[in-house]
């Protein structure tokens, strides 16, 4: 077995260099609405997003807990506010959700709802353009006097759904609604007007989205302007509170953070927001502070399941390397705002760390938010449980749930990516997609039982040979892989050390280069069969030594899934449990088993079996512990 370190030392800062503002963002996603997901693991957490959790948020939404009844009070003008100050943004979500859904499986019921709670949202809207319904419903005379009241964060998740809607039936109802919001922000807020720091960051990327879709830049410019608040002493609650600023990310100008605080999922808006207006604004600057800021959150904040917000108090960051187990926050949100955030990070660079950061983040942290019917969350995602963490079916404050439902039916939209000179696959999930080369229409089947086993199979179907590099992801955690084109053995390396590092003479099929973790393939043509086998053996995994909880423990890896322990599939309690040197793991795929997994066996010569399942699928059972991290002697 193999040992080392969970905080890699081979994940080195990315040197920023001055570049054209073509070459800044130099990788976009195939859009997910060209990506039809056939896969056994995916394909059913799909369809239970459309038949279990949809129907949840709608439910809720609508009948149990009153956020659609403030809408409705709101259009009226009478009648009381329930809940918190920023439930609108649930709301948005979940539209987003369901707009997502639309896009690959029409379904004129769910249209006609979303339609439904649109006209209520226009109907809510002020003359002005404002529109939230916290204040129109409490005290209309305090709209803007609190920074932290998430007037902007509501706004943003709006302007999201708006896109995505429109995206997905063509329909600007919604679309004109965000405008005429927007356009009354900047009324206010702007070069030569009141200052504004949002207290919880989205409105920011939400602007980029805007602009892109209306062809308006001032709002890009208002989304720059925004960002550039930041850290200059403009923040403030309005006497409601002390505005912290490392809580808010105000504690420097953005362009000079270096380390990550406060608030994970506000963390993560603001570095999606930087990434999105640097691409447009070609703002080194902004790049180089991600870059600082990536190596601290993945160096020395960041969980094995790539979740991140070590602490409760602050739903965040405390100090580097404080990575508590029982008590981890690891927020469903943060993770997911990890996918947002590495994708962007990947399209700058064409560097395979961010999305082997990417696919932690997604298959752990945020898929462990969801249960395996798809109908209940968890808000926290904590490494050790002793029996009295569980699923609900929706929490008061409900961001993890509505986030849950607009980030399963996008996964698609992270397979893919295609630059000028190449299509890159990503990651390993079973599907068929058609983009154009050329003019021309090329499509591209993949098949997979990934994550269970390594083995990827892909078929390119087109009228013309493909005049792009083909670029295939080698995940950190393989060693050791095999790649055959048309059955021809193609340069089969470890993975530690493979031919033609860093070269950029691509010439011919029957080899394979590498670039920044990717096998590159030079040409390829209608007919032509890939495959990768990348060797998926069972893993022991240390921390950091900094990370002082987890001395003396190690944690299990399996491909890019993590494993945990518990109570109900072994005899010895969590807290007995001890690996050794002489401990010898086995793995074999229970298809009955928790949806179908793959179970790994561990056992020595001093003690019984302990058996590990993968980390996103615990709690789906009765109650009892579970752990992550197991003492090592």
């Amino acid at each position: 077995m193999k040992v080392y370190l969970f905080i890699p030392l081979l994940l080195t800062a990315c040197t920023t260099e001055q570049q054209s503002v073509s070459s800044l963002r130099k990788i976009d996603p195939v859009d997910f609405s060209h990506v039809r997901i056939q896969d056994k693991f995916w394909s059913p957490r799909l369809d239970k997003h459309k038949t279990a959790t949809l129907p949840v948020c709608i439910d809720q939404i609508e009948n149990q807990t009153g956020r659609m009844q403030n809408f409705e009070n709101a259009a009226l003008g009478t009648g009381a506010h329930s809940g918190i100050f920023f439930d609108d943004s649930d709301v948005y979500k979940a539209l987003e959700g369901i707009a997502y859904s639309l896009i690959n499986n029409p379904d004129p019921e769910l249209e006609q709802k979303a339609d439904e709670w649109i006209d209520k949202f226009a109907a809510a809207q002020q003359p002005d353009g404002y529109l939230n319904t916290y204040y129109i419903l409490t005290d209309p005379s305090s709209r803007w006097t609190n920074m932290d009241k998430h007037e902007m964060y509501c706004a943003g998740h709006m302007i999201e759904a708006a896109v995505a809607y429109y995206q997905a039936t063509g329909k600007t109802k919604l679309l004109d609604v965000c405008t005429h919001k927007v356009d009354h922000m900047m009324e206010l807020f702007g070069p030569e007007k009141a200052h504004w720091v949002p207290g919880h960051e989205e409105i920011e990327l939400a602007l980029v989205k805007l602009s892109e879709v209306t062809g308006k830049p001032e709002y890009l410019d208002f989304a720059y302007w925004l960002l550039e608040e930041r850290g200059r002493g403009h923040g403030t609650t309005n006497g409601e509170g002390n505005w912290d600023v490392a809580y808010y990310q105000d504690i420097v100008p953005v362009r000079e953070l270096t380390d990550i605080s406060g608030h994970a999922v506000r963390s993560m808006y603001l570095y999606c927001g930087m990434a999105d207006v640097a691409a447009m604004k070609n703002d080194t600057g902004y790049i180089a502070a991600l870059d600082r800021l990536w190596d601290d959150v993945v160096l020395r904040n960041m969980y094995i399941t790539g979740g991140i917000g070590s602490s409760r108090q602050n739903e965040g960051f405390t100090e580097d390397y404080d990575l508590p187990n029982l008590e981890a926050y690891c927020e469903t949100c943060a993770s997911v705002g990890m996918v947002l955030w590495n994708q962007r990070m990947n399209q700058f660079t064409g560097d395979s760390k961010y999305i082997d950061v990417l696919e932690r983040s997604m298959y752990n942290g945020a898929l462990a938010g969801i249960s395996l019917d798809g109908d209940r969350f968890f808000y926290v995602n904590p490494l050790e449980s002793t029996g009295n963490h569980h699923r609900k079916e929706w929490y008061g404050c409900a961001c993890c749930p509505s986030q849950i439902s607009r980030f399963l039916p996008s996964i698609g939209n992270y397979i893919y990516g295609i630059s000028d000179d190449a299509l890159w696959v990503n990651l390993y999930i079973g599907n068929e997609t058609t983009f154009p080369v050329d003019g021309k229409p090329v499509t591209l089947i993949q098949e997979t039982d990934y994550p269970w086993d390594g083995n990827i199979r892909l078929t390119v179907q087109a009228d013309q040979p493909v005049k792009k590099q083909l670029k295939l992801r080698l995940p950190d955690w393989c060693n050791a892989y095999s790649l055959t084109v048309n059955g021809e053995a193609v340069n089969n390396q470890t993975a530690g050390n493979p031919a033609g590092n860093n070269r950029t003479d691509h010439k011919n099929t029957a080899s394979a280069l590498t670039d920044k973790g990717y096998l590159v393939i030079g040409s390829w043509k209608p007919g032509d069969v890939i495959e990768l086998n990348l060797a998926m053996p069972t893993e022991l995994v240390a921390a950091d030594p900094r990370v002082k909880q987890n001395a003396g423990k190690r944690a299990v890896q399996r491909g890019p899934l993590v494993y945990c322990v518990e109570e109900q599939d072994n005899a010895i309690a969590p807290d007995d449990m001890l690996l050794t040197d002489n401990t010898r793991f086995s793995s074999r795929f229970e298809p009955e088993l928790l949806g179908g997994i793959t179970v790994i066996e561990a056992s020595d010569d001093e003690q019984n079996n302990i058996t590990f399942i993968p980390y996103y699928s615990w709690d789906n059972r009765e109650s009892g512990r579970m752990k992550v991290w197991i003492d090592k002697q």
